[in-house]
């Protein structure tokens, strides 16, 4: 089913629309929640909630691809329930670690102290996201929209390891310099 269908059912208010979204995108949503979480079961209420996010939010937003728009959801869904889960112990999962991995040439978020330098960060990101090579652009979106493992992002793409560690690296790097030369870092 097309995803202007299934939001469609979603301003109807079908159930359907759960039903269509969990066919087209529920593996999608669930890797995403996977990778954050590392844990299945916590990963499956997360993609639950994303849907009953997505049922709750129809009314007041019609997207036109569905994709973006429900991985942003089961990301925010995995990131709070990570950090409820790790509130009183700190694990070391993928999320946290590519977070780390980023930590090295994005500011802290203390260092950004209003919501337009915040804007202008994101902006700044975006911006540099888009003017990668696809295959830049598929291993950062992968590793650190995704949260994928660096094993997973090599295997996906069918780098060996290596490469997919060396390509990143100049990445983060090449966004560094994007950052300091734009005043945000």
């Amino acid at each position: 089913m097309e995803d202007t269908a299934i939001v469609e059912l979603y301003w109807q208010r079908n159930s359907m629309a759960i039903t269509e979204t969990e066919k087209k995108y529920g593996a999608y949503c669930q890797t995403i929640a996977f990778n954050i979480l590392a844990n299945h079961e916590d990963a499956e209420e997360c993609v639950n909630d994303t849907y009953l996010g997505a049922w709750n939010s129809m009314p007041d937003n019609r997207p036109s691809v569905l994709a973006p728009y429900l991985a942003k959801i089961t990301r925010w869904q995995s990131i709070a329930r990570l950090r409820k889960n790790t509130r009183l112990k700190r694990g070391g999962g993928e999320y946290e670690l590519a977070l780390e991995e980023l930590g090295e040439c994005i500011p802290s978020p203390v260092n950004v102290e209003k919501a337009v330098e915040q804007n202008e960060l994101a902006s700044a990101v975006n911006s540099f996201v888009a003017g990668l090579s696809l295959t830049e652009r598929r291993i950062f979106l992968l590793r650190y929209w995704q949260a994928m493992s660096l094993a997973s992002v090599a295997e996906t793409l069918g780098f060996s390891l290596p490469k997919t560690k060396s390509i990143l690296r100049r990445t983060r790097v090449k966004l560094q310099c994007y950052l300091k030369k734009e005043g945000l870092c």
